[in-house]
């Protein structure tokens, strides 16, 4: 009798036993379900505060971004003040933009060695040995650099990528495109003393546009601007060297849009682009040449002789149409002729408006 009250009551507590440990495990299993669910909580707001953070730094990165897409306009103004003797040119019948970001204008002045390696009466570059060339640069820009101590001298060269010739040649265009194996040579001979790089265009019979869009592969390098020539320009079917050429604003323009797609296509810096001229006709309608933030435009006076024919020349043809910025062609030869002298750094600096960009031949 006592046995089987014993085992019934180690039954009894056999499924007390039982029951404990289920309600133990599910209590486990509850603790374990309660714990993820503050684990999965705490990793969602965690991760939500990353993401307002990462929010945060890229607006803060934007904004940095959008305080350098602007250049210093007090310090632009202030040198265009400078270049045109207290404020002139504001009073200009077109108003310039501002340029983009790394603008070379006029935070710095340019000093061109112009010229072509096939002939050694083009230019000086062309005429001297690499080495030679390259160092003479460096001494002229150095003498600018001592002219005027406020604005940073840079070297340049410019290279006549497309000359106008006396025949028609196979493409009866009167005018010639240099190998590109020559414009490398002229961008590694850059490269070596940090300089920037001109093409020049003179189209003879053919059109602005036709020979730019045949220098697209260089011209989207950011060191490479362009310079074009309408004293080679035959728009009546003139033979180049026979009669001075023009060009209209309309055809500057087309240049123009071609370096501002260019600029815009590549988030490049600025392009300068060079207008040689030294007479009125060689550009008619200046006052419609199209201003952009994409290019800067020089007026280059290259027209050759003593310092009264230049000074002269200047006054003409670019200080009372000056556009937007301005520049000189000095001759090494045909300036020196007798008794002439090439005009002086210091000298030059009293021009209105003072060049910016400065040629040596």
């Amino acid at each position: 009798m006592e046995t089987i009250k014993l085992l019934k009551v180690k039954a009894f507590y056999s499924r007390l036993q039982s029951i404990k440990y289920i309600w133990e495990k599910n209590c486990f299993i509850a603790l374990l379900m309660l714990f993820g669910f503050f684990l999965s909580v705490t990793i969602g707001c965690n991760k939500s505060k990353a993401k307002e953070n990462k929010n945060v730094i890229k607006k803060s990165d934007s904004i940095k971004k959008k305080k350098a897409i602007s250049i210093d306009t007090n310090e632009y103004n202030k040198r265009m003040q400078v270049l045109y003797n207290s404020g002139a040119w504001l009073k200009l019948d077109v108003k310039t933009p501002y340029p983009l970001p790394g603008a070379v204008l006029p935070f710095k002045r340019v000093i061109a060695f112009y010229g072509n390696l096939y002939s050694r009466r083009m230019g000086i570059l062309g005429q001297l040995p690499k080495y030679e060339m390259l160092k003479k640069l460096e001494e002229e820009v150095k003498q600018w650099q001592i002219a005027d101590s406020s604005t940073t001298a840079i070297p340049a060269l410019h290279y006549i990528a497309i000359t106008a010739q006396s025949s028609p040649g196979k493409n009866g265009k009167y005018r010639l495109r240099m190998p590109f194996k020559q414009i490398d040579t002229i961008m590694s001979w850059a490269k070596s003393i940090n300089a920037i790089v001109f093409l020049d265009v003179q189209v003879g019979q053919s059109t602005v546009e036709e020979e730019v869009n045949s220098l697209l592969k260089y011209l989207k390098y950011p060191n490479v601007h362009l310079g074009i020539d309408p004293e080679f320009a035959m728009k009546k079917g003139e033979v180049p060297g026979t009669k001075i050429g023009t060009l209209s604003s309309e055809d500057i323009n087309k240049a123009i849009t071609i370096l501002q797609a260019i600029v815009k296509e590549n988030k490049l810096p600025p392009k300068i682009l060079v207008v040689h001229r030294f007479t009125k006709p060689m550009v008619t309608d200046y006052k419609k040449i199209r201003l952009t933030s994409e290019v800067q435009i020089v007026m280059n006076m290259d027209g050759f002789g003593n310092k009264e024919l230049k000074k002269s020349s200047y006054n003409i043809a670019i200080s009372k149409e000056p556009v937007q910025f301005t520049g000189v062609k000095l001759f090494y030869k045909n300036d020196t002729q007798g008794k002439n002298r090439l005009y002086a750094p210091h000298e030059l600096l009293k021009f209105t408006p003072k060049p910016i960009y400065i040629q040596y031949q």
